[in-house]
């Protein structure tokens, strides 16, 4: 395992690109409890987009255009792509942490996983990811899938560490 926090690959940027607020407040303390130690392993930063307004007055795809112009306004042409996507690709925990580690080791100084709006992600979107992750073939809340994405980050690099956080 590579010990990234003594190396030039602690600089890796990791940003989570979401699509509306979240409004649970029971969720915003678990995303703020991961994301407070997420600081430590990596430059973690969160991003919002607002709601598309007059969503309501939209179909479903003109929704997913409307988003994924925001989506790619937030990102650069150097950033490592990753769709939170049911149709991505599924990790361990274990498996997860190598494929991050695979990316720092290959130089991805920048990576930004992004969750869609409640339609998923318009086709320019997809054009862009460089990757798709699944966590489950369970259908959750978009709100709810940043608490575990956010924990499983964490879990990722406390594996790379070789902390005791996961168990097997």
């Amino acid at each position: 395992m590579v010990n990234f926090v003594d190396s030039d690959l602690a600089i890796m940027k990791v940003r989570f690109v979401v699509v509306g607020k979240t409004d649970e407040k029971y969720l915003l303390e678990g995303i703020s409890k991961y994301e407070k130690r997420l600081k430590h392993y990596a430059q973690y930063s969160m991003e919002v987009i607002p709601d598309v307004k007059k969503s309501k007055k939209l179909s479903s795809e003109l929704q997913k255009v409307e988003e994924g112009k925001e989506i790619l306004s937030k990102v650069a042409k150097s950033d490592y792509i990753v769709l939170l996507d049911e149709k991505g690709k599924s990790f361990s925990s274990k498996e997860f942490a190598k494929n991050l580690e695979k990316k720092m080791v290959s130089g991805v100084s920048s990576i930004v996983f992004i969750i869609g709006g409640p339609y998923g992600f318009s086709d320019d979107v997809y054009q862009r990811a460089n990757e798709k992750l699944s966590l489950s073939k369970m259908t959750f809340s978009h709100q709810m899938v940043r608490l575990f994405f956010v924990e499983q980050l964490y879990r990722g690099f406390s594996i790379l560490k070789g902390e005791k956080y996961h168990h097997e």
